[in-house]
């Protein structure tokens, strides 16, 4: 007999709403299998055999993240198959800041009400994030839960376990005076700081549609690129040079995430003119006059993802990340000194 509960779904819960949105999530999920996934679906756990992986020494690397107030411009604009995206963004990009490469991956979506179509959606973006970052999407959880989320709103949340040999994990110890500073190009805002551009545009459905002459697109478009996962490219700079610290460039911006890459003692010079500003962060400062060093203490300004390599290997590092696909850049150099960051 088929689960269905008549007084769940007067209470506002649509357990049979949730059968289907799984099925409609099925297609997707296929697509991220890799080796070591054990079972698909419908069990009480993602299974990965960590054998599959021939590693002689091998360190769990863990993270979990949301999507944050990016969710706001979603649901106003009626869009809902990139934000899986920048959850898994948000947590493989900081995996592999310890050498991991991500494994497998969950999510949780919370709502007030289940929309089947909606959540395939959602989860159809999730899973091209477990695709761009050669992850498995093995299990999740959608929660309908009246009362407590308005109808056409939710929540999104990840969870992503990765895996490094214990002699290949990357430590802020191995940093050296001397190291340049390699900084990846981002898509834009990512998925940090959006309480702060909601307060300065005001953000409503009308203001995300108006087309912008100076980002060449609608605020909304914008504003909702997905965040740039950056594990593949990594993944081929280690394998080539000896990269010494990473450091994913979320919320805080430079002044709270590069130092957390390097050891006391040294902080990092990083020259601005060194790498283009996507102009979205100067609509951002400009409309809200937001102070520079504000905006370099909130946003990733271009720069999503920040690599400390020994100097004599900067142009083998540009040249194996050009390969791969990635804008990079010569950004600036680890010196002696307790500031964490010098931005000039």
């Amino acid at each position: 007999m088929k689960s269905f509960s008549e007084s769940y779904k007067a209470a506002g819960v649509d357990v049979t709403a949730g059968y289907q949105a799984v099925e409609l999530m099925r297609a997707h999920v296929a697509r991220t299998t890799q080796r070591g996934v054990l079972d698909g679906l419908g069990g009480f756990g993602g299974l990965f055999d960590l054998g599959e992986l021939n590693l002689r020494h091998p360190i769990l690397v863990s993270g979990t993240d949301g999507v944050g107030t990016k969710l706001k411009l979603a649901f106003l604009m009626d869009k809902h198959d990139t934000v899986g995206i920048d959850c898994v963004a948000m947590c493989v990009n900081d995996v592999i800041c310890v050498g991991a490469k991500p494994l497998f991956f969950l999510d949780y979506i919370a709502t007030g009400k289940n929309s089947p179509q909606k959540m395939a959606s959602i989860v159809g973006g999730v899973a091209e994030g477990c695709v761009q970052a050669g992850a498995a999407l093995v299990g999740g959880e959608t929660a309908e839960m009246p009362g407590f989320y308005p109808a056409d709103e939710y929540d999104l949340a990840g969870f992503c376990v990765g895996a490094v040999e214990k002699d290949a994990m990357l430590s802020k110890d191995n940093v050296r005076e001397g190291d340049v500073l390699i900084g990846f190009a981002s898509s834009g805002v990512h998925s940090n700081g959006f309480s702060l551009v909601r307060k300065i545009f005001g953000i409503d459905r009308e203001k995300l549609g108006m087309y912008v002459e100076e980002l060449s697109a609608t605020l909304g478009e914008t504003l909702l690129t997905p965040t740039k996962i950056y594990v593949k490219p990594l993944l081929a700079l280690l394998s080539a040079v000896s990269v010494h610290g990473v450091s994913h460039i979320t919320g805080g911006g430079f002044y709270e995430n590069v130092p957390r890459m390097l050891p006391k003692g040294l902080q990092a010079v990083i020259h601005k003119g060194a790498f283009p500003v996507p102009p979205v962060f100067a609509v951002i400062a400009e409309t809200g006059h937001i102070p520079e060093r504000d905006m370099f203490n909130t946003f990733n300004m271009g720069l999503g993802m920040m690599a400390a390599v020994p100097a004599e290997q900067a142009d083998e590092a540009l040249r194996v990340l050009k390969e791969a696909g990635e804008a990079a850049y010569l950004v600036g150099e680890v010196a002696k000194g307790d500031d964490g960051v010098v931005v000039c």
